[in-house]
């Protein structure tokens, strides 16, 4: 399952164009296209989603989740407010609509994230399905954003993560596997 190619399908927007790791900018960025909400609001979307269900209790959550969820504010939580600002920044539109359409996205990604994670050890699948997103999600990500600024997390906004091929697949690799030493470090410390 591809959640960008499905997201863009349901709601209609014109394919998402990835961006040019050197640049730093989708090659024909053109803010008067309805579009260019459907290319900021979706990855942030996801990414939020997927930074959500690393935890047990967000995947849980996401699972048994009640209808309907204000899931902007359940995923990004305090930085709601700004991710939706730069979003709407980003497609040139008012705040209210931004986040009421990326409150839509996000919860069309839950439904799609559920019916994928089955009913076999549903909390880890959901965990599995989103982890699996990451890479191609950042492929679409507007790097104008500064999404990583606001989430403390370098590794967004970090251009090798919206390269693709043989050389940058091995860089991802490698990066992987210092952020999880990092993290077993972490809960290390915290035990």
């Amino acid at each position: 399952m591809n959640l960008i190619e499905s997201l863009q399908l349901h709601f209609g927007y014109e394919p998402l164009q990835k961006i040019d790791p050197n640049t730093q900018t989708v090659a024909d960025a053109d803010p008067a296209n309805p579009s260019s909400l459907g290319q900021a609001a979706i990855p942030v979307v996801l990414i939020g989603l997927n930074r959500y269900t690393a935890s047990d209790e967000g995947a849980t959550f996401v699972l048994n989740a009640p209808e309907p969820v204000d899931w902007i504010n359940v995923i990004y939580a305090s930085d709601a407010g700004e991710v939706t600002t730069r979003v709407a920044a980003y497609a040139s539109m008012e705040l209210p609509a931004t986040y009421k359409r990326m409150n839509e996205i996000a919860a069309k990604a839950v439904m799609l994230v559920q019916h994928e994670a089955g009913t076999d050890n549903p909390e880890l699948n959901v965990k599995k399905v989103m982890e699996s997103q990451v890479h191609n999600v950042l492929t679409y990500l507007p790097a104008s954003l500064h999404l990583g600024n606001i989430l403390d997390d370098t590794t967004l906004d970090d251009r090798t993560h919206k390269m693709e091929g043989p050389i940058s697949s091995i860089m991802q690799a490698i990066s992987s596997g210092f952020n999880n030493a990092d993290e077993d470090e972490r809960k290390n410390k915290t035990q």
